[in-house]
């Protein structure tokens, strides 16, 4: 655990680091990208300046132009939050920190088709949750496995959103491959991928969502592993739908919960339900517009299969915001205890730790 104190504070310090340089990388192409369209209108203007996604400027460097017409267009440049126009004279406005959460979808995603976002947001430390993601883990006490590279590839896209009443509803798609490597076997065997494809239709008001999704899952075990260890191969594979609800309080706790249901499934005798809940907690240190943060989060699962016993998994360390504009990269330690969540091996107990990086859109 003392390790683990040290690493961790090691992560911060460096993450720290890296997202002011994202920050400052982000605000310089913006401030680049809005003097490239004032050029096009036949203006420049020295006194431009992007900080935090709002773009602050002279009105002088305007000149006679449609004044209105010039702030509309740099409003609309994806990124920047507002355009401020300093009159001569005048005292420049503070730079407010961009908005988040629901403030943050309501003021920078459309309604229509392929709206970008999405209402739900993802959670952090499900096993099984589609992203970008790269990690080393150590099992611990494990008949087969030792050191394992995880690698998942997916995401989850809008298709279409817009509103009804208050609320935000929109229809999406998910799709994810979920791959795991025995690092210790000579030719860093493949054991086991699972690929994954739904559709998600979510909803959201305010700080609740909710998300209902049908979708379909089949595992492959590797060539050289099944080669290796002559391992009996099961042809595992079910559709399933599930239900979540999801609650924010403010920009740092939120809480989830839902459960779903197997058909279609082979084996055919596996059991169908499950449950699954969670809590995911973002430190308010440092401020809201240094552009990164410390995160923790446990996702905690019961499948009638198991006999209901509990999966646990807990990721930790930093979330770094606006990585190339609207993506999140995360550097996050991570520990899981229960039973598989690696196909035909569901009915194995693991446990394991780890670190790895996740980069969601």
């Amino acid at each position: 655990m003392k390790r683990l104190a040290v690493a961790l504070a090691l992560l911060v310090a460096i993450g720290s680091t890296a997202a002011a340089s994202f920050a400052a990388q982000t605000d310089a192409w913006l401030e680049g990208y809005a003097a490239a369209v004032l050029e096009r209108e036949g203006l420049t203007a020295p006194s431009l300046v992007v900080r935090h996604g709002v773009i602050q400027l002279n009105a002088s460097d305007l000149g006679n132009t449609e004044r209105e017409r010039i702030v509309a267009v740099l409003s609309s440049i994806r990124g920047i939050v507002r355009v401020d126009l300093v009159e001569a004279g005048a005292p420049p406005p503070p730079l407010a920190p961009a908005p988040t959460g629901p403030a943050q979808i309501l003021a920078e995603w459309d309604t229509g088709l392929l709206p970008g976002g999405a209402l739900f947001k993802p959670l952090t430390a499900d096993p099984r949750w589609p992203h970008f993601s790269a990690a080393y883990q150590r099992y611990v006490n494990d008949r087969q496995l030792k050191d394992v590279a995880a690698t998942s590839f997916g995401e989850s896209f809008s298709l279409y959103r817009n509103k009804l009443g208050p609320a935000w509803w929109e229809v999406g798609v998910q799709a994810g491959v979920f791959s795991v490597f025995d690092l210790d076997a000579e030719s860093k065997d493949l054991v086991n991928a699972d690929y994954m494809v739904g559709i998600p239709l979510s909803a959201r008001y305010d700080d609740l969502s909710a998300m209902f999704r049908l979708f379909h899952q089949s595992s492959h075990l590797g060539d050289e592993f099944l080669l290796r260890t002559r391992t009996n191969r099961v042809n595992f594979r079910y559709e399933a739908v599930d239900l979540r609800f999801s609650y924010e309080f403010g920009d740092n706790v939120r809480l989830y919960g839902g459960g779903g249901y197997l058909f279609d499934q082979e084996p055919a005798n596996i059991e169908p339900w499950w449950v699954q809940y969670g809590v995911e907690l973002t430190s308010p240190w440092p401020k809201r517009d240094a552009h990164w943060r410390p995160i923790l989060a446990a996702d905690l699962q019961n499948h009638q299969e198991n006999s209901w016993s509990l999966d646990a998994s807990v990721r930790a360390g930093i979330q770094i915001d606006g990585v190339l504009l609207t993506r999140k990269l995360q550097l996050l330690f991570e520990y899981f205890n229960g039973h598989s969540p690696n196909g035909q091996f569901y009915r194995d107990k693991v446990e394991y730790f780890g670190f790895g990086t996740h980069f969601h859109f």
